[in-house]
């Protein structure tokens, strides 16, 4: 009887050391890869680029990279807590989506409290080091636009789909801080950044609306217009994209660009506005991740066109 009874293996101090050894730095790399995931690393790395942007236009051509990197660090910080509130406040109705149930709050990899410390010390330092760094005008905007984001869009998704206007404008602001951090006034060239970001956003987001609208429904958000009924979603999105046009051609005629530019930004619009408008006359989720991945692709080449544009213009 003895014979078939199997001995447990013998544990000793080493194998529980070496055993603690290894779940101590895999739990070190969890909470690491959590707090990475909390910072939307792919957003933030829009804003920088889009801050960069908005540096190289306001400075003419003539600019150092010191403050440049400053300001990106500073804003970079700005982000994350941004982020970070945003994942805070919102992290009951992230557990109700599977698009977002995975994230660090919902998932229990962090708590909130470690998230609200961590939230407004970036901020914090943010705003400071900004102040100090680069010049008072870059921190106060920064500043609004943390507020505007996680204080007032982040809880107005809950009662209204208005809160997607509001949302536009902290959305729209990392060129201008990016002008201001140059030191240059904030003038109609700036307001013409400020507003290619502000109306590319609409057919953006509200093609994202539309594909998750179960599962926002599902959170309690509201972000759709005139919920229910059909067509409304593809025509605004197509409204939108069709203002769009001539709004990017305001760089060229402000002298900030030449008339490459202005080709390409004609190019572009068209191809995003038609992607809009196929889906004002189908919406279908194919036509809605067509808007998605169309407006994916114009930002970065419209920001990197007005960018070379500016540069070759200058020199």
């Amino acid at each position: 009887m003895n014979s078939l009874v199997t001995p447990l293996p013998r544990t000793t101090t080493a194998d529980s050391a070496e055993a603690i050894d290894c779940v101590v730095p895999a739990a070190r790399a969890g909470r690491l890869s959590a707090y990475f995931q909390l910072a939307k690393p792919r957003i933030a790395l829009m804003v920088l680029l889009t801050v960069t942007v908005g540096y190289v236009i306001g400075s003419r051509g003539v600019w150092q990279p010191w403050p440049l990197l400053h300001a990106c660090f500073g804003i970079l910080l700005a982000v994350v807590a941004s982020s970070s509130l945003n994942q805070l406040i919102e992290r009951k109705t992230d557990a109700r989506m599977p698009r977002t149930k995975s994230r660090p709050l919902p998932s229990a990899r962090l708590s909130a409290f470690e998230v609200l410390v961590f939230a407004l010390f970036c901020g914090v330092v943010s705003v400071v080091y900004l102040y100090f760094t680069v010049n008072p005008i870059t921190a106060w905007l920064t500043l609004a636009t943390i507020v505007l984001y996680a204080l007032c869009y982040t809880p107005l998704k809950r009662y209204t789909s208005l809160c997607t206007v509001i949302g536009a404008v902290p959305g729209a602001l990392p060129p201008v801080l990016g002008w201001a951090a140059s030191g240059a006034p904030l003038d109609l060239g700036a307001f013409s950044l400020f507003a290619i970001m502000f109306v590319w956003q609409f057919p953006h987001f509200l093609a994202i609306a539309w594909l998750y609208r179960d599962q926002y429904e599902q959170a309690g958000l509201r972000m759709l217009p005139a919920e229910g009924r059909p067509g409304i979603t593809g025509a605004i999105s197509s409204g939108y994209a069709l203002v769009l046009i001539p709004i990017s051609l305001m760089p060229a005629q402000l002298g900030l660009t030449g008339d490459a530019y202005a080709l390409v930004a004609l190019v572009l619009g068209i191809l995003y506005a038609w992607s809009a408008v196929l889906f004002q006359r189908s919406e279908t989720r194919r036509c809605a991740r067509r808007v998605l991945w169309t407006s994916l692709v114009y930002l970065p080449a419209i920001l990197i066109a007005l960018t070379l544009d500016h540069i070759r213009l200058m020199n």
